[in-house]
């Protein structure tokens, strides 16, 4: 029997283009040589949970967006004494804890709650625009917003990309938020650690870990669970997407619009769809690349 997978606002996605079944990704562990005298190691084996953590919001490398401004990729936004935003340099990759990459992500992360849905979003300017998927808000003028502090605000929708599932709101009377840096999605490989932060089954500030399981992944979502699929998300069609990064970490209903990080405490995924033929985690979770995310930001913020 084929089974079918779901979406994660609070909804369901055929299975990816050339897509294994079952579906393993095996890792190869890169063999360890001593580096010569005095010369750095050339490469990059994958890390344990507890490596060491480089990145914060607001100061790590990647770009991040301040008002309806981008930083250039490899650097990221801090606040500087005037109020303006100063790029630092970026570190180097795959080198932070879990822990570390939580406390820098959670504050930069929120909940988003409709009528029908509830989801979760990145901030992406210090004034209030956040970035979350269009799924978890179609449909809805405003929606509830609710901060990693417990605070809450009411969104505006600016704009909606279906063809991306890709939506920005700007919620109005905050200012000062913790802004998530934006990393260079390009960068990304296979066997990354990454964290996803999001408000899965409602339970805002979850953060979850694993690796990139795969990348450039075609799914196609359906929208509901008679729409055939097992890759779900919520609303009422069915779409295709192309270019997604898989990964293991656990993403359920909830995430969606969510963040997944590097182990910098970069975004370099905007979390979407997953694989649930049962309605729960099957450990397939697939993002938006950040660097497309970004692009397609800029445009609604700018009404196009």
């Amino acid at each position: 029997m084929t089974e079918t997978p779901q979406f994660h606002g609070s909804d369901t996605p055929t299975p990816p283009t050339g897509f294994p079944n079952p579906l393993f990704v095996q890792q190869q562990v890169p063999q360890q040589q001593p580096p010569p005298a005095r010369k750095p190691r050339r490469g990059m084996a994958l890390v344990a949970a507890a490596a060491v953590a480089a990145a914060l919001v607001g100061g790590t490398a990647g770009a991040v967006y301040t008002s309806t401004s981008l930083a250039s990729p490899g650097s990221s936004i801090s606040s500087s004494d005037s109020g303006g935003a100063t790029a630092t340099p970026a570190s180097n990759q795959n080198s932070g804890t879990v822990s570390s990459v939580a406390a820098a992500g959670l504050p930069s992360v929120v909940q988003i709650q409709t009528q029908n849905e509830i989801g979760s979003g990145v901030v992406i300017s210090s004034d209030g625009q956040i970035l979350t998927n269009n799924h978890v808000v179609a449909g809805a003028g405003t929606v509830k917003v609710t901060f990693n502090d417990g605070s809450s605000a009411t969104g505006t929708v600016l704009g909606t990309d279906p063809t991306t599932d890709l939506a920005v709101v700007k919620v109005s009377g905050k200012s000062g938020l913790k802004v998530a840096a934006l990393g260079d999605s390009s960068q990304v490989k296979v066997g990354d650690k990454v964290v996803a932060i999001g408000s899965p089954e409602g339970l805002q500030g979850t953060v979850t870990s694993g690796i990139v399981s795969a990348l450039n992944r075609t799914v196609t979502a359906s929208d509901n669970q008679s729409g055939g699929s097992p890759y779900t998300r919520s609303g009422n069609s069915k779409t295709t997407y192309k270019g997604m990064i898989q990964t293991d970490a656990s993403i359920n209903p909830g995430n969606s619009g969510g963040a997944l990080f590097n182990m910098q405490g970069q975004v370099i995924g905007i979390n979407s769809v997953i694989y649930a033929p049962s309605g729960g985690s099957a450990g397939l979770g697939f993002a938006i690349p950040i660097n497309q995310a970004k692009e397609i930001a800029k445009q609604l913020v700018a009404g196009n």
